[in-house]
Formats: C-alpha cells, sequence, structure tokens
C-alpha cells in the first residue's frame, strides 16, 4: 500500500514533550512515509524528542530558538547540507507569559504582548523565510491556531491576540509564496489537553463542556489534527492554501 509522503522531507517544530500536539503529527507523517527533521529548544528538550521520535523516520535533530536570527540561519544551513528538498514545514510554536493569561487583557504588559506575538506569531514569518528557499519542488507550511484568535474567550487573552497575527500572516505569506508553489495554512484545533493549554485558567471547564455542544459531542483527538497536517503535506491539498480548517468537533459553528 503506496503512502502519502513516501520521499517527502518534513520539518517539524514544537515538540517538546508526549503531550505537544507536534508529537502525533510527527508520528502522522512518519507514518504516511515522510523523512522528519526535528527541533529543539536546549539540551533536556533534546534528549526528551530523542527517545519520543524512536521508531520514527528521524534524520535529523537540530537546534532551533526562532527568537534567534543565528539560529534560524542555522536551521536552514544545515537542512541544506541535508542535499533533499524540503516538503514540509510543521510550525507548532506558541508562547506567553502566565500572569499574561491570567490577569484581564487589558492590563497585559508591553513587553509580554510583544513576546507572545513574536513567539507564537512572527515565528512563522520568520521560519517561512528560512525554509521557503529549501522547498525547490514547492510544498506545505502549516501552522496551529485556535478559535480564540477570533472569538474572545475567558482567559484565552494575549494569546488569542497572537492567533489572530498568525492567521493574518497565514494569509499574506500564501500569496507571497504561491508563486513558488508553497501552500501555507493553519489547522485550528478544538481544547487539547497540553502543557501549554495547562497555563489558560480554567481551561478544564472547556474540556468539561466541549462534549455537551460540539456536534460530534466529544472534545477532539490529537490524532485527527495529525491527520490533517498529513493531508495538507499531500498531494490531495495541492489546491489549499491561504485557509484555516477546523478540526474540532464542529464548535466553531455554535452559537452561545
Amino acid at each position: 500500500m503506496s503512502k502519502l509522503l513516501e520521499g517527502r522531507l518534513a520539518l517539524v517544530m514544537g515538540i517538546a514533550n508526549r503531550w505537544s500536539i507536534a508529537y502525533p503529527i510527527a508520528q502522522a507523517l512518519s507514518r504516511e512515509g515522510a523523512a522528519l527533521v526535528l527541533t529543539y529548544l536546549g539540551d533536556r528538550q533534546k534528549e526528551s524528542i530523542t527517545e519520543l521520535s524512536s521508531g520514527m523516520k528521524v534524520v535529523s535533530t537540530l537546534p532551533c530558538d526562532v527568537t534567534k536570527e543565528d539560529e534560524l540561519a542555522g536551521l536552514t544551513e544545515s537542512l541544506r547540507a541535508l542535499g533533499q528538498p524540503l516538503d514540509a514545514v510543521v510550525h507548532s510554536l506558541a508562547f506567553a507569559n502566565r500572569e499574561d493569561l491570567s490577569r484581564p487583557f487589558v492590563e497585559t504588559s508591553r513587553a509580554g504582548f510583544l513576546l507572545a506575538q513574536e513567539v507564537s506569531a512572527y515565528s512563522l514569518v520568520a521560519v517561512a523565510r528560512a525554509t521557503a528557499p529549501l522547498m525547490t519542488r514547492g510544498g506545505s507550511l502549516s501552522t496551529l491556531t485556535y478559535i480564540g484568535s477570533t472569538r474572545v474567550l475567558p482567559n484565552y487573552n494575549v494569546m488569542g491576540v497572537a492567533k489572530a497575527s498568525l492567521e493574518a500572516a497565514v494569509r499574506y505569506l500564501a500569496s507571497d509564496l504561491g508563486p513558488q508553489k508553497i501552500r501555507v495554512n493553519a489547522v485550528s484545533a478544538g481544547p487539547i489537553k497540553t502543557a501549554s493549554a495547562r497555563a489558560v485558567k480554567d481551561f478544564s471547564t472547556i474540556l468539561e463542556t466541549t462534549p455537551q455542544r460540539a456536534p460530534l459531542r466529544r472534545n477532539t483527538d490529537p490524532g485527527e489534527v495529525a491527520d490533517t497536517v498529513v493531508f495538507l503535506a499531500s498531494d490531495l491539498a495541492r489546491g489549499v492554501t491561504g485557509n484555516v480548517l477546523f478540526v474540532d468537533s464542529g464548535m466553531q459553528v455554535m452559537g452561545l
């Protein structure tokens, strides 16, 4: 049986632990035949990724702090040294100070606002600039977002604004990179119990109420998000770019 991504090379950024959404995404890409390059932030995370990726088709594990231009440049050179075109990039990176998530949005600090924008939104632009020259036969750039980008959700605050910026960046990058046959999309996942999600106050309440209100009457399975990224990375999605694809059991269609 042929695999959707046989012979492709995919870069996955954002695996911190087994609860990271990027982890099942990497598993799904590998399952479909893609060779993987994984990035890490710090030696401790490298050890975790090495352990988690056992059994996957990983060809390289590289350091990359997306807030540092020299590390992004190093990522480009390391990828080029592999001697194979890059076909897919998965950007699963976001960060905001916990205190900026726990207090009213109007009290967001200037430094906290800029940090959330840099890591959660601008990094997609920086990663696109670092990787697009290596995608010589076109490909897919996917990122992860959340409905808090367009709806006000309690305690999501500065991250919601950063996700709105991220989604706008997806559209502009899709326009810029389209002539190079590089497609740029976002997957808006439903609430999933990740380490970063636990930083959002009362997040457990969202997990409890979604099965009562979502059309499919259940929470989102991380594997569903992973398979959507596989779709976007494959030729099946060759005409899809500049979009936000919802994988949230239909929750985005519901009113109050």
